[in-house]
């Protein structure tokens, strides 16, 4: 008897959309022809974006938006009948190499897999929340999930999904930062009373100290405040809220509740992002010699957990405004120079 053939997997793709009419084009053309199923889901555009969608798809819904992206998400995987779901994001191109990756995945990919990784890259571009210019995300859903019975004796039901990471890269080509668009979700979860899962408290963190802006590190300080004399807060968590509270502080002017968090910090294991807030603020100050060798703690001593860049360009190019100010001009230049090669 010959080996059966194995077939190619059917797709749905499941987009959510808001005002993308600039962009709408530019993602469906890339991946069009690599789905079976195309299912738009709008939560309230003011512009063209359902009449674009509706140039690819009869499958266009509208849902009011409730404030939460998982109820939109799973609203649109609601609408679904082939085999996997791929998501995608307005914002997202398939190049041709990778739209042949992605074909050549949708022939080969078995059954048993039940969530494709792939690669989303241009991270570092465009300011985003993400520290890594490539990072393996879940893009692709096996719709209906099969349980499987495990281990031959004291059997279990397999609880964890079946994951495969492919090779397959999307371009991130973001129109503009989403940060505060986030950071407002964020905020009025908080001040509704909600705590935050660790990985949302990690998530708004890296936005503020990213993106945020002194009032949103405002409305953010008391929260992390909380986390940071929780006493059920991880190690991980404490160091992450005290460098929100120490940027908060410093730029407020608090400074002896800036140096108070920053010692919590320094007295473990300190992180880049504190050693630069306290470069920052010596060099306000005027002491440019202490300033530097927070600079030079953030940059070469420590790791940041936040955002790279208090571990790399940012300290470095503070190192050159020490010694500009202190009028080391040869030494200045070489930190300038080593800024810019930093990323």
């Amino acid at each position: 008897m010959g080996k059966e053939k194995h077939s190619a997997i059917t797709i749905s793709l499941c987009m959510i959309v808001k005002d993308e009419e600039r962009i709408l084009r530019r993602c469906l053309d890339s991946i069009r022809d690599l789905m079976d199923e195309i299912i738009i889901v709008d939560t309230g555009s003011g512009d063209r974006t359902k009449e674009i969608a509706g140039e690819y798809t009869d499958k266009v819904y509208d849902f009011a938006w409730t404030g939460n992206f998982s109820d939109a998400r799973n609203f649109s995987f609601s609408k679904a009948g082939c085999d996997y779901i791929y998501t995608a994001d307005a914002d997202e191109v398939l190049d041709e190499e990778n739209r042949e990756k992605f074909r050549i995945l949708k022939e080969t990919l078995m059954e048993e897999v039940e969530i494709v990784q792939m690669y989303y890259g241009n991270q570092l571009s465009f300011g985003t929340v993400y520290n890594y210019d490539k990072e393996l995300r879940p893009k692709l859903f096996k719709r209906c999930r099969s349980f499987c019975w495990i281990e031959p004796v004291h059997e279990t039901v397999r609880l964890l999904p079946v994951v495969f990471d492919s090779d397959i890269e999307i371009t991130h080509l973001p129109e503009n930062n989403h940060a505060g668009r986030d950071m407002e979700i964020f905020a009025k979860m908080t001040e509704d009373g909600q705590v935050l899962s660790g990985r949302l408290a990690t998530m708004y963190a890296k936005e503020l100290l990213i993106s945020g802006g002194e009032k949103e590190l405002q409305r953010a300080e008391d929260y992390f405040t909380r986390i940071a004399d929780g006493e059920e807060t991880t190690p991980d968590q404490m160091k992450e809220a005290v460098c929100v509270v120490v940027r908060g502080a410093r730029l407020r002017g608090d400074f002896l509740k800036m140096y108070r968090y920053a010692m919590k910090d320094v007295a473990s294991e300190g992180v880049s992002e504190v050693c630069y807030e306290l470069g920052e603020y010596y060099f306000g100050q005027g002491d440019f010699k202490e300033a530097a060798i927070w600079f030079y703690n953030a940059a070469y001593e420590t790791q940041s957990i936040l955002n790279i860049h208090c571990g790399s360009d940012l300290p470095l190019n503070g190192l050159g405004r020490c010694y500009e100010a202190l009028g080391m001009k040869e030494q200045a230049k070489e930190y300038y120079e080593e800024a810019a090669k930093a990323l």
